[in-house]
């Protein structure tokens, strides 16, 4: 679970919240087993299918959204054009019926709510139809894959970071929303990182729900109460980018890498804008979430599901390895490499390819 300066929409209701078939062989036996856990119907490996997007406000979704198609292409999948929930997991729920009721054979959704996407799950089981979460894993529901990077790793690359930068004070981290498994994991794993590794070091939360505007109103609160702060951890750089910099900037706090009283920044995405503002020295590193890769994998695993195809946990050929999740769901952990300034104009990293 992306400069800019996006507002999100506000959430509005919280009760209700995969290459073809030849490269099967080569997935190691990640692909090609039998675990009763991840069986799925499906198409027999054709059909229409439909993928829905949590929000298209953020930079990193935005080029995912742009990816779709290329990778629907390359992976041999009659993917419908995307369509967007709008930060709003009842929205969502409804744009799965929809989707279902057009007759898709394989749905690729990026859940909004971990719990609420449930309902949808459910709907595309009892009509036969796989799906794959890509971003974030729900908590229940049967779904293929879900395809995403190692959120609890995001946390702890922040941690470590700022660890070995800042000796004591006080850091902040403004915070995903807790309704989602990724705000949950980089919340806990970076507070729990600190406690035990950097006991010198004081944290300090914003609850920002993926809300830009949230961010800054609360950011610019706290630094009135803490002008102190020494360090920053932004869970997504594709929303809370913008707004941290600029809040810092009206209150000239935004002094750059190297001079006296820069606050070290640590952000998550790997957006363009994240790697410009590295270059600037305004931030310091990001964790590069791979919004290339999760169209891809996304495009992957569905029609894989939809050929009837299973999935083991294990190693696979594309540096990533499949794990059973609490629940008993699989998911493909992608790496998601820390950038700094070091290696931040490597020509690999995705943000580096956006045109």
């Amino acid at each position: 679970m992306a400069g800019r300066n996006v507002r999100n929409t506000r959430i509005a209701s919280r009760a209700v919240r995969v290459a073809a078939a030849a490269a099967c062989a080569t997935l190691v036996l990640a692909a090609c087993g039998s675990t009763k856990d991840s069986v799925s119907s499906g198409g027999g490996g054709t059909g229409k299918v439909g993928v829905i997007l949590p929000l298209l406000t953020s930079p990193f979704w935005q080029s995912y959204n742009d990816y779709v198609p290329k990778m629907a292409k390359s992976e041999g999948v009659d993917a419908l054009k995307t369509v967007n929930s709008n930060s709003d997991p009842s929205q969502q729920i409804t744009d799965i019926n929809n989707q279902l009721n057009q007759g898709v054979k394989g749905l690729v959704v990026a859940p909004l709510d971990s719990a609420a996407i449930a309902a949808g799950l459910d709907q595309a089981e009892r009509k036969g139809v796989p799906v794959v979460a890509v971003d974030v894993a729900p908590e229940k529901g049967k779904v293929a894959m879900v395809v995403r990077a190692n959120n609890v790793a995001y946390g702890e690359k922040a941690c470590e970071y700022l660890g070995k930068q800042i000796p004591s004070g006080k850091v902040v981290q403004i915070m995903g929303d807790l309704a989602s498994v990724n705000g949950r994991d980089r919340s806990e794993a970076f507070r729990t990182c600190v406690q035990k590794n950097y006991p010198k070091l004081k944290v300090l939360e914003i609850p920002a729900k993926w809300e830009s505007d949230t961010a800054a109103s609360k950011l610019d609160t706290l630094l009135n109460a803490n002008p102190d702060i020494k360090g920053i951890y932004m869970q997504a750089g594709g929303v809370y980018l913008a707004p941290t910099l600029q809040t810092l900037k009206s209150k000239g706090m935004l002094k750059k890498s190297g001079q006296a009283g820069h606050i070290t920044i640590v952000s998550n995405d790997g957006i363009p804008q994240e790697f410009d503002a590295i270059r600037k020295g305004e931030i310091d590193a990001t964790v590069s979430q791979p919004a290339d890769a999760y169209a891809k994998y996304g495009m992957y695993y569905i029609k894989a599901a939809m050929q009837g195809k299973t999935f083991k946990t294990g190693p696979t050929d594309h540096d990533s390895e499949i794990v059973k999740l609490p629940s008993g769901i699989l998911e493909d952990q992608l790496p998601a490499p820390l950038v700094t300034k070091d290696n931040v104009d490597d020509p690999k990293l995705w943000g580096n390819t956006v045109k």
